[in-house]
């Protein structure tokens, strides 16, 4: 079987990969899974470490704070505090110094916002690689009772979905292809939409949804909501029937899609976190009190019925496609 650029899909990655992996220790908690995104270690009778690795291959722009931020979302939707970030960064033969620190900046720039500490990593100059790529590795920490997965979702859950969707994919889009949006759209609407790269992490989302009772939380990233959708239900076996007239995205991504041809629902969604729980109004009310916008779309089911809804018109949920934004980049 001939591999597409972007995810693995599924049914690769539980045959080739998954189904590989035998050798187990009593001190992992949490191992490689459909939709998880962190690994976790028990420390000690009631502390955890947290892992989680992620590359940037989509873009150059902005890379340094994209990487930290995709981890760090990892992290937080583990309900764990994210304290140190490890860099892999590959780069391409003829790279300039000042490009090198540029990314450097960037990356603890990020890292000082979100009180995370570079530990360690390694760089270096490769003929593999065409443009930089990122690995960035996060380390978080967490009380186990306090340990969140993207397995824990239960029928009857609300399913919440914070800020917009497609706001990462909206972004490098705007960036990446700014000359041909021009001309097509005002100036101002594309600075917003480029805009939109400070609006990428979770953080402060996951922290402000472990005051309640959550059963589950996964950070919305390449695949977009639907991808992300699936993976929970997947990881947690069970269903869910959610409102696409519900899910939030902004004007801006609606537009920018529709000029690309491209699925906002399947368009990669740093920025935005799903969660699962039974009190979901009384976490979107405390996410507004501190001024992220939040909503309920829908609910976990029993079974294995994926349904989305758009009034009278009911279609089912797919596994996971190659993300929206490779066929434009």
């Amino acid at each position: 079987m001939s591999l597409k650029i972007g995810k693995v899909p599924e049914t690769v990655l539980k045959r080739s990969i998954i189904k590989q992996i035998k050798y187990k220790r009593d001190e992992i908690l949490v191992g490689a899974g459909v939709g998880e995104d962190c690994a976790a270690v028990q420390l000690t009778e009631d502390e955890v470490l947290v892992l989680s690795t992620d590359p940037i291959t989509g873009t150059t722009q902005d890379i340094g704070a994209l990487s930290v931020h995709v981890t760090a979302n990892d992290i937080a939707s583990s309900g764990a505090e994210v304290i140190g970030v490890m860099l892999s960064v590959l780069l391409p033969e003829g790279t300039e110094e000042s490009e090198l620190s540029e990314m450097m900046r960037e990356v603890e720039e990020t890292c000082e916002e979100l009180r995370i500490q570079t530990i360690g990593g390694h760089t270096e100059v490769t003929r593999v690689v065409n443009q930089p790529v990122i690995t960035v590795t996060g380390i978080g920490k967490v009380k186990k009772d306090r340990l969140i997965t993207t397995a824990g979702a239960k029928p009857g859950d609300d399913i919440i979905v914070t800020k917009w969707i497609a706001l990462e994919g909206t972004s490098i889009l705007a960036k990446e292809k700014e000359e041909e949006l021009g001309g097509r759209f005002s100036e101002e609407f594309i600075k917003e939409a480029k805009g939109f790269s400070s609006l990428l992490s979770v953080v402060k989302d996951a922290r402000i949804a472990c005051g309640y009772q959550v059963h589950s939380m996964h950070d919305v990233t390449e695949g977009g909501i639907f991808g992300a959708l699936w993976e929970v239900a997947e990881a947690s076996h069970v269903g869910l029937s959610v409102d696409l007239r519900e899910i939030p995205v902004r004007q801006e991504s609606i537009e920018i899609c529709e000029f690309f041809g491209i699925n906002p629902y399947e368009l990669i969604s740093s920025g935005s976190m799903l969660i699962t729980a039974e009190n979901g109004y009384d976490i979107v009310r405390a996410l507004a009190e501190e001024g992220i916008s939040a909503g309920v779309i829908g609910k976990i089911t029993k079974g294995n019925d994926r349904i989305l809804r758009n009034g009278d018109e009911i279609r089912y949920l797919e596994p996971p496609k190659t993300d929206e934004l490779y066929k434009v980049l």
